[in-house]
């Protein structure tokens, strides 16, 4: 059961939006005090591996993934995203011997991930999770979990993603740019793979 509606007062509503925030922020803090060498130990399987690093995930994971790997592709880290359920219809071509696959779920359960993670653990392909549960499905298929810690939504119901999506686009920024660190990426670089626009013409 849902609480009441909110009050059409604007000092009711501005004080739920600071409370989502002050949500946010705690999670986020939350994945920091959890942060341990597992982060350091995914990036060393992705530098080892001459392909491309795949992510995929269902849902708002998705939706995060797919910023996640163009965040990747932008600084120096060739990624892109696949619809887990499009490669049980043919896409698993794509994981090909030499690429790492990020698997994003926080329950680490979602079933669209299981013929992909079953596919990985037979091609030997190494699979970084990105998961609040280590002991899931995905947890287990992982060479390295990435884990964020478990927090509240911010959701009333405590059940649209809103902290946990957050968590996660927090961590794929991180290793994102340690990846960028580690391969000494630099701002020319960076301009070469964002002509456009107003950021694409200060850096040219």
């Amino acid at each position: 059961m849902t609480d009441a509606p909110l009050s059409a007062d604007p000092a009711a509503m501005t004080a739920r939006a600071r409370e989502v925030i002050q949500l946010n922020i705690a999670a986020l803090q939350a994945l920091e005090d959890s942060l341990d060498d597992s982060l350091a130990r995914a990036c060393e399987i992705i530098l080892s591996r001459p392909g491309y690093l795949i992510v995929t995930g269902m849902g708002k994971s998705g939706h995060v993934g797919r910023k996640i790997a163009a965040t990747l592709a932008s600084t120096g880290t060739s990624a892109f995203f696949v619809h887990p359920a499009e490669m049980s219809h043919g896409d698993l071509g794509m994981l090909r011997k030499d690429v790492t696959l990020l698997a994003i779920s926080s329950s680490g359960e979602s079933r669209e991930l299981r013929d992909p993670l079953i596919y990985c653990q037979r091609e030997g392909i190494p699979v970084i999770g990105l998961t609040q549960r280590p002991n899931s499905f995905l947890g287990r298929a992982s060479a390295v979990c990435l884990t964020m810690p478990q927090v509240a939504e911010a959701c009333p119901n405590g059940l649209a993603p809103t902290t946990s999506t957050l968590m996660t686009l927090a961590l794929g920024d991180a290793l994102a740019m340690v990846l960028m660190d580690r391969r000494g990426f630099t701002a020319e670089a960076f301009g070469l793979h964002h002509p456009g626009g107003k950021l694409g013409m200060r850096l040219q």
